[in-house]
């Protein structure tokens, strides 16, 4: 019997949908950083009122920093899982993009952005540490 080259139609749909259900999720929680950072639900006046209080800026500042990373990371994220679904129109989606192989289902459902196997992604860890 043939080795599996790439994921039926039935089994890209249902990581389309799980793909999807993430992507809601990611954009929603995106969205929720962004107007923290930007206090859109805000109607007090903290970011108006001078302060003195030297500890409590460096902590807003360091929050803020701490909310941007996240928001960066969110966004990459997003468009991985935006690349995954094109993959799925492509019918490329799961294919190891090192060695030409099926990734396992069960790691495309707990990483559905994933574009190596588990083995390829230790492969390249291990070359860029050379």
């Amino acid at each position: 019997m043939a080795e599996k080259t790439r994921y039926t139609d039935e089994e890209l749909e249902e990581f389309r949908q799980i793909i999807i259900e993430k992507l809601e999720l990611a954009k929603r929680d995106y969205d929720q950083l962004m107007a923290s950072l930007t206090n859109k639900d805000s109607n007090d006046v903290d970011d108006t009122s001078p302060t003195y209080k030297a500890l409590e800026e460096g902590s807003e500042a360091q929050t803020k920093d701490d909310l941007m990373s996240f928001a960066a990371r969110q966004q990459k994220f997003i468009q991985g899982l935006k690349a995954a679904l094109i993959r799925i129109e492509n019918k490329t989606y799961g294919i190891d993009r090192i060695t030409g192989k099926l990734i396992p289902a069960e790691r495309l459902r707990a990483v559905p952005h994933a574009t190596l196997s588990v083995e390829s992604k230790q492969l390249e860890k291990q070359r860029k540490q050379i």
